[in-house]
């Protein structure tokens, strides 16, 4: 038996499948390369290149390989951009995920492990963020996942799947031995747009917004290595497979970093200046979100190891240093 990743060519889904490979899995990648990377996908993996909402290319992928379980991120993931173009969002990850469930259902596959965000959340009252707190988005890309959430719930009354829906705050970090990373175009991550700046890929890093409610007037975020992050999914499933009830996850290291502290951090551990400039307010940014990943820790049993931000920074940096230009120039094979 398979498990099938979608979208996992993308910087969390790749790690995800070298997470299962390394496991022993067999794993099936599919992912339309709209904005992941071929060379990102473990050459190990099966993989079929192809958009989760075409139908009928889903059902041959199913029909062809045995699917046990189903880990989800295939999405479109820009808050700005889905500020923008909602239409496309909604499209391609609420449709896509509709698709993907009656082809679940079709093919009697009962285990869903969900890619989804803190921005369900909106801007939330009080901090740690609990999985019982309000989800109120104050973004469109927020509202896709919140909605793709309740597909998956009320499909899973309907149809008997069971699901976990992993709610992220900040996932940063590269696997140590840096043979994948983060790599997005455009980019819109904090972690890499300050490597690359620091890297004089760019002139400089824009901090947007500096009257926030917070101690230094940036906005802070809850960061999370990305391989401590995939070993929930991993936990999740083997909970789901040992009938573990549907249930949902926050995910993060419940502790905060303000913008201006991950550029100080990231000039520790490049040992570069990295120019920072002020620019307005993004709109639909909350100043503030940290989780409380009590839960995962209880439930799960899920015991992060790179939670210190330094580690974080130091594994990204590895990354992008000897991938300057992302999967498209390795400086190593030079």
């Amino acid at each position: 038996m398979s498990v099938l990743v979608l979208g996992g060519a993308g910087y969390i889904g790749s790690h995800a499948v070298y997470q299962l490979m390394e496991e022993g899995q067999d794993v099936v990648v599919v992912d339309n390369l709209e904005t992941g990377h071929q060379d990102a996908i473990h050459p190990e993996a099966t993989f079929y290149q192809g958009d989760i909402r075409e139908i009928t290319f889903l059902r041959e992928v199913f029909k062809k390989e045995s699917i046990d379980a189903v880990i989800h991120f295939a999405a479109n993931s820009l808050v700005g951009e889905s500020m923008d173009k909602p239409l496309k969002y909604f499209d391609n990850n609420v449709h896509g995920t509709q698709v993907l469930l009656k082809v679940m259902v079709e093919h009697d596959v009962k285990y869903i492990v969900f890619s989804s965000t803190a921005a369900i959340y909106g801007e939330p009252e009080t901090v740690p963020i609990t999985e019982l707190m309000p989800t109120i988005p104050t973004n469109a890309y927020g509202e896709t996942k919140l909605t793709m959430e309740k597909l998956i719930k009320w499909t899973s009354q309907a149809h008997g799947i069971s699901y976990t829906s992993l709610r992220y705050f900040n996932v940063a970090g590269a696997k140590q031995s840096a043979v994948i990373g983060e790599d997005h175009r455009p980019e819109t991550h904090l972690v890499p747009i300050i490597l690359q700046a620091a890297l004089e890929k760019r002139e400089s890093i824009t901090i947007f917004g500096e009257d926030y409610d917070t101690p230094d007037g940036t906005c802070i975020r809850d960061y999370v290595h990305v391989d401590d992050l995939i070993s929930a999914h991993l936990l999740a499933l083997d909970y789901l497979k040992n009938g573990g009830k549907s249930d949902i996850f926050n995910l993060g290291s419940s502790q905060g970093f303000s913008v201006k502290e991950m550029i100080d951090v990231a000039r520790k551990v490049t040992g570069k200046k990295i120019p920072a400039v002020i620019g307005p307010r993004r709109t639909g940014d909350p100043s503030t979100l940290i989780a409380s990943s009590g839960k995962a820790r209880q439930i799960l049993g899920w015991r992060p190891k790179r939670t210190f931000i330094q580690q974080i920074m130091e594994d990204a940096w590895r990354w992008h240093s000897t991938h300057s230009d992302g999967y498209k120039s390795d400086v190593n094979e030079k």
